[in-house]
């Protein structure tokens, strides 16, 4: 096998003894760019949870009494340590789920700019605020405090970046944290966690458990667990909401899909809003949240449009992402299950009656793989109930939909049950205006592609897409809770102070 797995992580070490002994199932992983490289085993064990958890516990109760400085300096190391092993990190990215290296080394990057927009962006929103005579002889106070130990279960498309960004945010306000990643990308997660022992935290603040749902959902329903934070699918989301939602000492945070639109006016610069959604609709081979998916574009340039963009999408290079001659636009889709649903789409829109333009089918490549190319459709008109243009399809595919007027744009991006992204592409603020006011969306670009958000910024959805609580640089928010504090200045004139009705 390509990587070792060292086991679940907890109480300051990897608990690799006997950890092949009588597991409850056993997940493998062969890579989805090369079906013959038998990347890992791992063997899942539920009766580690409480070890886990109660690692947790006694972790948070250590790392609550830090002072933020230390804080910054273990999280500084562990930028330090992530540099260090930048490459292995990378190749570890390409081989789980596919993305190209080139593409697997900016997400390592992110990592460590994460770190610094944590630090110097996002911490100054839970700063102590104290406000002098808030009363008569009292001063008034808000502390930040932090909620508790704190499950986040990663996602596969972006292994570590996504869940460093929650990981960060948990550990700077003074939670501990359980880290269950996706099945998917198990070794990218332990190199991730690999990096913060190696940056020095105090034992049980850090954890890592290994496994797939059911592992994650013995973990959520414990009371110790205060925050849960994940990314992914609407349908996990929901189940996340079922096991939770009758505790109210559980802060859930979910960033989930979306069926994101890109809309094209007439008096767009036609050459920047085609290389705009070559990027947003098969970057990362459409496995992304904010992927384009729906393009409508105004009637009067779209054949010429959609002609040039379907001859720039026949040249993308689909390859390995490492092992190639030329460097590759697209690696393969992640796994078996996706391939299977991305050609099920394909069917369903010729069903549907909608145009195929470019086909989506499986690739053949000198290594074998769940290699596909790129699909383009065209829709007469928005249909609310097409399964093709309600649905996420999480593949390389986008539908032009044409328009007349900006209202009818505005009213197909409005109609899914989703809410994550969009973008407009237009020479006319006034136009990008009323897209920003009118698109129900946690994000609306204005001659930007939907892809490539700013940690800077909050990153979040609406409708289907989240449930108000925006990862990036608002993701601190949701690790603690306010507590207000009223302090008295002077007690001989409290004592002196009259209470009408009482005799003392």
């Amino acid at each position: 096998m390509k990587f070792k797995i060292l086991g679940n992580y907890y109480n300051g070490s990897f608990q690799n003894k006997d950890l092949e002994k009588n597991p409850d199932k056993v997940m493998g992983k062969f890579s989805p760019c090369d079906l013959d490289l038998h990347l890992w085993d791992v063997p899942v064990k539920y009766n580690e949870v409480d070890n886990i958890l109660s690692s947790a516990v006694e972790g948070f109760q250590k790392w609550r009494k830090t002072t933020i400085e230390e804080r910054i300096q273990v999280l500084s190391r562990f930028k330090e340590s992530v540099s260090l092993r930048k490459n292995e990190i990378a190749e570890a990215i390409s081989l789980e789920m596919g993305k190209p290296y080139w593409e697997a080394i900016i997400e390592v990057t992110a990592i460590m700019n994460k770190v610094d927009v944590t630090i110097n962006d996002s911490l100054p929103r839970i700063k102590e605020r104290h406000i002098e005579n808030i009363l008569p002889n009292t001063d008034g106070h808000v502390y930040y405090k932090p909620i508790g130990p704190c499950l986040i279960i990663g996602p596969f498309n972006f292994p570590c970046h996504l869940a460093n960004g929650q990981i960060t945010a948990c550990l700077i306000s003074g939670n501990s944290i359980i880290f269950k990643p996706s099945e998917k990308t198990c070794y990218s997660g332990q190199l991730l966690v690999e990096c913060l022992h190696q940056a020095g935290f105090p034992n049980g603040v850090i954890n890592l458990a290994q496994g797939d749902g059911e592992l994650a959902r013995r973990i959520l329903k414990e009371k110790a667990i205060k925050g849960v934070y994940f990314t992914g699918s609407v349908e996990v989301g929901r189940k996340i909401l079922s096991v939770t939602h009758l505790d109210l000492s559980k802060l859930v945070a979910l960033e989930l899909g979306g069926k994101n639109s890109s809309i094209v006016h007439k008096d767009a610069n036609l050459e920047l809003a085609t290389k705009e959604l070559i990027k947003a609709c098969f970057l990362t081979s459409g496995q992304r949240c904010i992927s384009t998916s729906i393009v409508p574009i105004h009637r009067s340039i779209m054949e010429q449009f959609i002609e040039n963009f379907h001859q720039i999408a026949k040249t993308i290079i689909i390859d390995h992402p490492i092992e190639h001659e030329i460097e590759p636009f697209m690696g393969p889709l992640v796994d078996q299950q996706s391939l299977d649903n991305y050609l099920l789409f394909m069917g369903m829109a010729k069903r549907e009656g909608i145009d195929e333009i470019m086909r989506g089918k499986q690739l053949q490549r000198k290594f074998r793989g769940y290699y596909v190319s790129p699909s383009i459709h065209f829709s007469k008109s928005f249909n609310k109930s097409s399964h093709f243009l309600m649905n996420e399809i999480f593949g390389p595919n986008c539908t032009f939909i044409p328009f007349d007027e900006i209202e009818e744009a505005i009213q197909i991006a409005n109609g899914t049950d989703f809410g994550l992204a969009a973008s407009v592409f237009s020479s006319d603020s006034e136009i990008y205006k009323k897209c920003l006011n009118e698109i129900d969306a946690g994000q609306v670009n204005f001659n930007r592609s939907t892809v490539g958000a700013s940690s800077k910024l909050p990153f979040g959805g609406v409708k289907n897409s989240g449930n108000y609580r925006p990862a990036a640089l608002t993701n601190i928010d949701g690790t603690v809770y306010q507590m207000a504090s009223l302090e008295l200045k002077n007690f001989e004139g409290a004592i002196k102070e009259e209470i009408k009705g009482i005799k003392f």
